[in-house]
């Protein structure tokens, strides 16, 4: 086993299938992480714009 990470860590060709689907996997946890915070931050923006707007117009 240690031999086959030691070949790893030493093969200098360019990135495998294998390699760009582990990056694609990171890059899709990634993203999915960042849209559950935005699409919160966008809806409480989008609130407080409709909680303005409804307040200047009542006054």
């Amino acid at each position: 086993m240690l031999n086959a990470i030691r070949q790893f860590v030493k093969e200098e060709e360019g990135a495998s299938g294998v390699e760009y689907a582990i990056l694609l996997g990171i890059m899709g946890v990634a993203v999915a992480a960042l849209i559950g915070p935005l699409g919160t931050a966008i809806g409480l923006s989008l609130s407080n714009a409709t909680t303005a707007i409804t307040t200047s117009q009542g006054s």
